[in-house]
């Protein structure tokens, strides 16, 4: 009776912390992709950022490229690391799952975000957000219009471009994890990141900014977004690390096996 007892409280304790585990590292993936989307609307320079004059290097003729990048960039990387961690303790389903859910939280962001574009300003809003710090006057609506707007093939390619790189990552660390075991998670979860991020990259532009871009300038800024995506990519490297050695440590290695094992790959 007693030996029930402990493996009734054992199955609570397992199912509370693997619940617990999948809430966490859905609302970080959910939460820094919807951010990634808000402050995309943003270029920055990464060369004026570090304090470096721009590259401006020679492509395709007379096309000089900048590390101009978006400032979504900055978010993405986590969003793919905590996705690899999802697919280690619960496979490319529960990867799915949380893609499609942000996914459609997206959408809803940017329908409640093209609402509010759409209300009427009231009066003395306008009236009190007039001047700036300097007291330069401005239109703090228009403002509001130009930093959330987004046109529907923005959204449409970031929302394809999301989707495609998810699963795309997914099933490769699946493949990976099921071929190297437990061992090096860094390679499978930087080698599936390297090549859905190589897909993100292009996806987005062609369907965002082509034909209003041509083909040799979406190559261009492709190229230079998939090279800081490949150096942070490596750079999460000792995050990864970190994050998966919390995990195990908070679940228990016994717990972490049977999440690994349920999550369909191949337990050591």
């Amino acid at each position: 009776m007693l030996n029930r007892n402990y493996e009734l409280n054992q199955e609570i304790i397992y199912q509370t912390k693997k619940k617990n585990l999948y809430f966490l590292l859905g609302a970080v993936v959910i939460t820094n992709a919807l951010m990634a989307e808000m402050i995309g609307t943003k270029i920055f320079s990464l060369e004026k950022t570090l304090g470096f004059p721009p590259a401006q290097i020679p492509l395709f003729a007379d096309f000089l490229l900048d590390f101009n990048l978006t400032a979504g960039v900055i978010l993405w990387p986590v969003v793919f690391v905590c996705s690899d961690i999802i697919n280690e303790y619960f496979g490319v389903k529960g990867v799915r799952q949380i893609s499609f859910i942000t996914a459609g939280l997206i959408l809803y962001a940017f329908t409640t975000i093209t609402i509010a574009i759409y209300l009427q300003p009231a009066d003395n809003w306008l009236e009190y957000n007039s001047v700036d710090n300097n007291n330069q006057k401005f239109n703090i609506n228009f403002a509001f219009e130009k930093i959330f707007r987004q046109s529907s093939r923005i959204i449409l390619g970031s929302l394809t471009a999301f989707m495609v790189a998810q699963i795309l990552d997914a099933y490769i660390f699946y493949r990976l994890r099921i071929w190297t075991g437990s061992r090096n998670i860094w390679l499978r979860a930087t080698t599936s990141t390297l090549i859905s991020q190589l897909f993100d990259s292009f996806i987005v532009l062609l369907i965002a900014f082509y034909p209003q871009f041509t083909f040799a300038e979406i190559i261009s800024v492709g190229i230079i977004n998939y090279i800081y995506k490949f150096v942070v990519a490596i750079l999460m490297i000792p995050i990864l690390y970190l994050i998966h050695f919390s995990i195990e440590k908070y679940l228990g290695y016994e717990f972490s096996k049977r999440m690994i094992n349920e999550a369909g790959h191949r337990s050591d």
